[in-house]
């Protein structure tokens, strides 16, 4: 029985909030149950249908995880590394952490191929591990992962709007919302807010326009 791992991330361009990176293990068998419930991106789906699928493919997965970089990790690891590298460290955490024949993951480089490759060798992974653009839309174990993360992003998204007591919007740069809210923040707080990504382009233009 051959086990396929997928891997998939959610929350790599946001301003604001964490990374989420999940992989999720199913025997060849299982695929065909995953195709049945309508497992697709979780870019199709809405929310509501991203939490009702979350359920459906924990319980028919061997094995899951998702690794969750904070906003914080993220600033401190872009001191000596470019974002790129840190990807494929997150990614190489979730495949070593689990077990499978094959690992199929969404290509976080324009190089598909230097991506594997560089995931395989941080990982130390004895499994074949592949990578593709768009594998969220072309693998169903890829999108099952991409459902898994986005779940975890969304759900700690609305943690910190219950924290701060507000709407975030989506996190991302190009949400007037987000936009807003930092905005706010800082001419309340005089600095950004602790969850956000300090080393982003678009955090700092804010914060020095404050000034």
């Amino acid at each position: 029985m051959m086990l396929i791992l997928g891997v998939d991330e959610a929350g790599k361009g946001p301003v604001i909030g964490s990374m989420f990176v999940a992989g999720v293990v199913f025997s060849e068998e299982d695929i065909f149950d995953l195709a049945a419930c309508g497992v697709k991106d979780s870019k199709l789906l809405s929310p509501a249908r991203r939490e009702a699928m979350e359920r459906q493919i924990l319980s028919r997965a061997r094995e899951s995880f998702v690794l969750e970089v904070t906003a914080q990790q993220i600033d401190e690891l872009r001191r000596v590394m470019s974002m790129n590298d840190i990807m494929v460290r997150a990614h190489s955490r979730v495949v070593s952490g689990l077990r499978a024949d094959r690992a199929i993951l969404d290509a976080a480089d324009v190089n598909a191929e230097r991506f594997a490759q560089r995931v395989r060798e941080l990982s130390g992974a004895s499994m074949q591990i592949l990578a593709e653009h768009n594998a969220d839309r072309r693998h169903i174990v890829v999108a099952a992962a991409s459902i898994i993360a986005k779940v975890a992003r969304d759900r700690s998204i609305r943690e910190l709007e219950e924290e701060v007591g507000c709407q975030l919007g989506s996190g991302y740069p190009s949400d007037p919302a987000t936009v807003r809210f930092l905005k706010d923040w800082i001419e309340k707080n005089g600095d950004l807010p602790p969850f956000a990504r300090k080393s982003w382009s678009t955090a700092q233009r804010l914060k020095a326009s404050s000034v």
